[in-house]
């Protein structure tokens, strides 16, 4: 198994877009341990096999943690447009601009970890499709419905087998 943290982003008040904290709690339970409250990000609780963090958008800050890792999975959601429910996209250490709702790209997180500790772990962007970004908490029942097999992945890119 590869030392792996999970890394959750998105507004948890904007519905879909709040897809990666559903993510996280899934896999949370999947692997025995509790889920994280509303008011908890994850980063107290270090040190697992699989680790958990959430955030509302990501930080340079994080390049400290994931260059202890030997692969990130960052968890997000996409918008309708892209067609696939399920999308994985393997990153590139490199600088990229962020999206139009998000501060800062995966890949620039990995590049900032490689020049500051000279070691970028692998990175995998996995994005749920959502169909609902109004305010508001909870999920569509089409986004919901792709979290157990977002679970199922993370577990499979991770090297659990479960």
């Amino acid at each position: 198994m590869r030392r792996t943290l999970v890394a959750g982003f998105g507004n948890m008040y904007r519905r879909d877009d709040g897809v990666s904290s559903f993510v996280i709690n899934a896999l949370r339970r999947r692997t025995g341990r509790p889920e994280l409250a509303p008011d908890e990000d994850g980063f107290d609780d270090l040190g697992n096999e699989i680790d958990t963090v959430l955030l509302h958008q990501l930080v340079p800050e994080l390049a400290v943690d994931v260059a202890g890792y030997d692969l990130v999975i960052f968890v997000d959601a996409h918008v309708a447009q892209m067609e696939d429910d399920l999308r994985e996209e393997e990153l590139d250490v490199c600088y990229k601009p962020a999206t139009v709702s998000h501060q800062l790209h995966p890949c620039s997180v990995l590049a900032l970890a490689n020049q500051m500790h000279g070691h970028a772990p692998a990175g995998v962007l996995l994005s749920l499709r959502g169909y609902d970004f109004d305010f508001g908490e909870g999920l569509s029942d089409a986004t919901a419905a792709i979290v157990p097999a977002a679970v199922d992945r993370i577990l499979d890119l991770a090297g659990t087998g479960a």
